[in-house]
């Protein structure tokens, strides 16, 4: 089963070293820039595609806006990113595939829904995000939420039962 690597906020500004949020999650599971791209590495060696949600794109780059230094260089490295789901460049997922998801219909579901998930206090990019995830399951993708989220990281959807064919018994 193919598998995607849907790429949160706070794994994004550790990956670019945003001033401020070079490091997410826990202390016993720490994310900074060298896990990273341990990890982007792995993943490339595996054919994982990598999905660069909308809510990721916005909220790191209001990140590297509000930044204390370096913010042109980190919008160019976040630009590039952009360009690169844009295009559909291997690994990465061409954007337009979530665009169904912006649709009117994908909107009504949202705004049904993301109340519930207000409540819990989940953002509105967190649901956004959760949302990109189911939509891969449906697809067929074995989806992996990198996050240094714990909240987040618990809505990963779990992957599709692999069914198992019986071996039918040639009987003469």
């Amino acid at each position: 089963m193919p598998k995607v690597l849907i790429i949160d906020t706070s794994i994004l500004c550790a990956w670019l070293g945003v001033p401020g949020k070079e490091t997410c999650g826990a202390a016993h599971d720490r994310w900074d820039q060298t896990r990273v791209k341990q990890k982007i590495e792995e993943e490339q060696q595996q054919k994982t595609t990598f999905v660069l949600p909308l809510a990721t794109i916005i909220e790191t780059g209001n990140h590297i806006a509000q930044a204390t230094s370096q913010r042109y260089e980190l919008a160019q490295a976040l630009a590039g990113l952009m360009e690169l789901a844009a295009v559909q460049q291997t690994p990465w997922a061409a954007f337009t595939d979530q665009s169904v998801l912006w649709e009117a219909e994908g909107l009504k579901k949202l705004a049904q829904e993301w109340p519930t998930l207000a409540a819990q206090g989940i953002s509105i990019g967190d649901a956004t995000i959760k949302t990109v995830a189911e939509h891969y399951v449906r697809l067929g993708f074995h989806v992996e939420i990198l996050t240094g989220d714990a909240g987040l990281k618990s809505y990963e959807p779990a992957p599709p039962p692999v069914l198992k064919r019986s071996r039918r018994r040639n009987r003469s």
